[in-house]
C-alpha cells in the first residue's frame, strides 16, 4: 500500500492515500528529514539524531554532535548534511566527515542573507552523479564518490532544493526553476507562468515538474505550479486547492513519484494535499497536523 510519511514539529505521521492515519512515531520530537532506501526508512529526529527503520521498527543509530542535521539521503551510502555546510557519510554507526567537501573551491564565499553560517540543505543523485545544495552556496557536484567536488550554479542563484530525474538536474531557486541537461555545466532559468518566483520546493512527477513558489522568504502568494519537464510555461495548480497559501511550501515538503502516479505536499499550517492526475486536481487529505517539515511518498 502506497503511503505518505509526514515529518512534523511533533512527530512522524503515516497516512494512506485516503488520508487515514496508519501510524505515528517519535511523538513530541521534531522530524526534519525522511529518506527511503528500498523498503528501509531513515529519518533525522531532534535535528541531530539519525534513526533507521529496516523492518518498520525505528532504531536510533547515531547522533551528530555539535551541529544540526538538515537532510539525509542515500547515494552510494547514507549521507547527512548539516549546519555550517558540512557533509557526513555514515559508516556503521559513525558519521564521518566528507573531507573533500570541507575544502571545496568557493567555500569561503558561502553565506546566508541574515549573516549566519550556511547549511547543507538538500542532496540528490542520478547514477554516479551526486548533487549537494548549500544555502547559500550553490550546488556542488561529484562523480567519483565524493573524492572531488566541483561548483556548478552561481551561488547568487540562491538554491533551496536540488532534484534529479532522467539525467536532468532541477533546482528551486529564488528566481524560479533552474535546469541543467549537462550535469550542471550550464543552467537555464525557467519562470514563465510563475506569478511569484521565489521557489522553495521541487519534485519530478513523471513527465511533469512541480515547484512551490511564493513572494519571498516570509511567504505570501504561495502556490504549487506544474510544467512539462522538457520545457514550457508553468501553470498554477488550482483544482481542490486554496487560491493562495500564506506560508511557504518549503523545501522537502513537496514530493512525487517518478512514474507520475502520485504527488503530495504539506503546509506550515498542518495540511497535506495529494494528486494522482499529474497535478490537475488535488485532494485535501489531512488537516490539523503540527507544522510540516518533510513529506515522503513510499510506493507499494
Amino acid at each position: 500500500m502506497t503511503k505518505i510519511l509526514v515529518g512534523t514539529r511533533d512527530g512522524l505521521f503515516a497516512f494512506d492515500l485516503a488520508g487515514h492515519r496508519t501510524s505515528r512515531d517519535h511523538d513530541g520530537r521534531p522530524v526534519t528529514s525522511i529518506m527511503r532506501d528500498g523498503s528501509q526508512l531513515w529519518a533525522i529526529v531532534d535535528r541531530s539524531e539519525i534513526w533507521h527503520a529496516p523492518d518498520g521498527r525505528w532504531r536510533h543509530v547515531t547522533t551528530l554532535e555539535g551541529l544540526e542535521a538538515s537532510c539525509i539521503t542515500m547515494t552510494d551510502a547514507v549521507h547527512v548534511g548539516s549546519s555550517e555546510a558540512r557533509l557526513f557519510r555514515l559508516a556503521g554507526s559513525v558519521l564521518e566527515p566528507v573531507e573533500a567537501f570541507d575544502v571545496v573551491e568557493g567555500r569561503g564565499s558561502w553565506f546566508t542573507p541574515w549573516g549566519g553560517p550556511p547549511e547543507t540543505r538538500s542532496i540528490s543523485e542520478w547514477g554516479s552523479d551526486v548533487y549537494v545544495n548549500v544555502h547559500v552556496g550553490g550546488i556542488l557536484h561529484t562523480e567519483d564518490g565524493g573524492a572531488h567536488w566541483d561548483p556548478t550554479i552561481d551561488i547568487d542563484a540562491d538554491v533551496h532544493q536540488v532534484a534529479t530525474a532522467k539525467g536532468l538536474v532541477v533546482a528551486a531557486t529564488a528566481e524560479g526553476l533552474a535546469t541543467s541537461s549537462d550535469r550542471g555545466a550550464t543552467w537555464t532559468l525557467r519562470a514563465d507562468g510563475l506569478e511569484a518566483r521565489y521557489a522553495r520546493g521541487v519534485a519530478v512527477y513523471g513527465e511533469q515538474v512541480l515547484v512551490s513558489t511564493s513572494s519571498g522568504p516570509r511567504g505570501g502568494r504561495a502556490a504549487v505550479y506544474r510544467a512539462p519537464l522538457a520545457g514550457g510555461s508553468f501553470e498554477r495548480c488550482r483544482g481542490g486547492l486554496p487560491e493562495w497559501f500564506d506560508d511557504n511550501i518549503d523545501s522537502g515538503c513537496l514530493d512525487a513519484l517518478n512514474d507520475g502516479s502520485y504527488a503530495a505536499f504539506g503546509t506550515a499550517d498542518g495540511g497535506v494535499y495529494g494528486s494522482d492526475d499529474g497535478g490537475h486536481a488535488w485532494n485535501e487529505l489531512v488537516t490539523g497536523l503540527p507544522p510540516v517539515n518533510h513529506v515522503l511518498i513510499v510506493p507499494d
